[in-house]
């Protein structure tokens, strides 16, 4: 858990079991929200733990954990109760909740922030897309994916790089320049090549008198512009742009030399290959053919060769649903170059499915990044490509993207930042009056489920990190502005005779939601 008064709470449970037991428990103590208010604020099974320990029923030890916590919590604890089978309900003290916020007050801004235990450098690939074509939506997830990730792991204290690798060396570029030509000449296609409208914009950059590998630069060229407007659009930032062209041949036939040195390549038929079946592949793989020429693999162990020595503790590598049987083999040629596989995280995306007939198509067949932008805003393509995990397909419902109502998520929770603001205007108030003074008139239950809701951002932000889950900070966006929308529902704030702590709560509340949109690269308007 983060630092803060819930890990605080923890440490106290874990300290309390630990006296006990003369000794910690196997494994540590879960403390969570009970799903009924009525068991609790909190509830954990350490009980359960110590029971084999102990050698006593698990409620048994559970009374003896309740005395033990009681001692050392004084009034912060009202009461413990035991429940089912050995489960310990902790109601927490209004002083308790009360000094938790003014906790929550003084971290700020950074509030759920900062919790690494362990902070690595990352490299983190994303969105990659071939510069043969315009961003499409399944680029549009990996790349809204991938930037949240980036924030978010940020955020948790980690020094984060961003990086896109253009594809601009191989055949796939000369079909690509082909293409144009043929679209200059009017003639057709060439199989394989490239049938897009967009294409048809590109022939202004064959003169006629230029090579066509020319023409494939200068198109690709045009292509990354084009792909670095659409995602500054779309708010994404990356740090670097690696150019697959860059790695050859030095770069190449230096992981060839890395890979000779760790003695895991060797010759079969006039080819080079890569012995990774040493490492866990189902077959070696060829990375130079009989013919001299360089397989695509080739440049992927170069490249990640060239990540290996910027000195990143750690390599996240974003990609597209098709990629799945890319990752034994890159893991075990990651492991032949002599780097760690677990210091390898190859992320696959799961495809994003739209209503037919939807959108228009204007690149050709498919739906670009730019056309879903402007059919449904940035926010919402954001949001909805982010709430659920990177692992499931999307099915997007458009028509709920565009709703500007309680039922589309991404309005419900900017809505609750409006409110909030609307709530401080009326008040008089700014983000600096968030203090108030000693509360003695009992809290509302609406203002300790607030609270509650609020201590769990750290915790949520450690998991989104770790897991690699952004969908996580959106789930707990939309939870926290209803936790938000029923405080204020059921407690009056300006004019009350708690105006000051309401107003603090108010405000940590609203910086907190918009900390959360932050990480999902979501506006959090002031008004609406």
């Amino acid at each position: 858990m983060s630092n803060g008064p819930l890990s605080d709470l923890h440490a106290a449970v874990l300290e309390a079991a630990t006296t006990l037991a003369d000794a910690p428990p196997r494994s540590s103590p879960t403390l969570e929200r009970p799903k009924q208010a009525d068991f609790g604020d909190l509830s954990t099974n350490a009980a359960m733990l110590l029971a084999p320990l102990l050698k006593a029923s698990p409620r048994d030890v559970a009374g003896r954990l309740g005395d033990e916590l009681s001692g050392r919590l004084g009034e912060q604890l009202t009461r413990v109760e035991v429940a089912g089978p050995g489960f310990l309900n902790l109601f927490l003290g209004d002083a308790w909740f009360v000094e938790a916020l003014r906790h929550v007050i003084d971290a700020g801004p950074e509030w759920g922030g900062g919790g690494a235990t362990a902070v690595e450098k990352v490299d983190v690939e994303f969105v990659s897309a071939n510069p043969t074509g315009p961003m499409h939506i399944g680029h549009a997830r990996n790349a809204a994916y991938g930037d949240a990730l980036s924030r978010i792991l940020a955020f948790h204290g980690h020094e984060v790089e961003r990086e896109f690798y253009v594809n601009d060396f191989g055949s796939q570029v000369r079909r690509f320049a082909e293409s144009i030509r043929a679209r200059r000449l009017g003639e057709e296609i060439p199989e394989g090549g490239y049938q897009g409208d967009y294409v048809k914009e590109l022939v202004g950059l064959d003169d006629g008198e230029i090579s066509l590998d020319e023409v494939g630069r200068r198109a690709v060229d045009e292509m990354v512009a084009r792909t670095k407007a659409s995602l500054a659009h779309f708010r994404v930032s990356t740090d670097v742009w690696f150019s697959e062209r860059s790695l050859h041949p030095e770069k190449v036939e230096h992981a060839f030399s890395v890979l000779e040195a760790q003695g895991n390549t060797y010759r079969h038929e006039g080819a080079l290959w890569c012995r990774t079946t040493d490492f866990g592949d189902d077959k070696d793989r060829v990375l130079v053919r009989s013919t001299g020429e360089h397989t695509y693999f080739a440049s992927d162990i170069a490249y990640h060769q060239d990540k290996r020595e910027r000195g990143f503790d750690r390599l996240v590598d974003v990609w597209g649903a098709d990629h799945h049987g890319y990752i034994q083999r890159m893991k075990a040629a990651y492991a032949a170059l002599g780097g760690d596989p677990e210091t390898l995280e190859l992320l696959i995306m799961q495809f994003v499915n739209l209503p037919k007939g939807k959108m228009s198509k204007r690149a050709g067949n498919i739906v670009t990044l730019d056309d879903l932008v402007e059919e449904i805003g940035v926010d919402a393509t954001r949001w909805y490509l982010l709430q659920r995990s990177h692992d499931t397909t999307i099915e997007l419902d458009l028509d709920l993207a565009s709703r500007k109502t309680a039922e589309n998520p991404v309005y419900y929770v900017q809505y609750a930042h409006a409110r909030i603001q609307a709530v401080l205007d009326k008040a008089g108030r700014t983000q600096a009056d968030a203090g108030f003074a000693d509360r003695s008139l009992p809290l509302e239950s609406g203002e300790r489920a607030l609270i509650m809701k609020l201590l769990a951002f750290p915790a949520e932000v450690a998991e989104a990190s770790d897991r690699r889950a952004p969908h996580r900070i959106a789930t707990y966006a939309l939870e926290l502005a209803q936790e938000f929308t029923a405080f204020y529902r059921d407690c009056r704030v300006v004019g009350s005779e708690v105006e000051d702590f309401r107003v603090a709560l108010s405000i940590t509340a609203q910086r907190t939601i918009a900390r959360a949109l932050d990480l999902l690269g979501v506006d959090a308007p002031h008004s609406m």
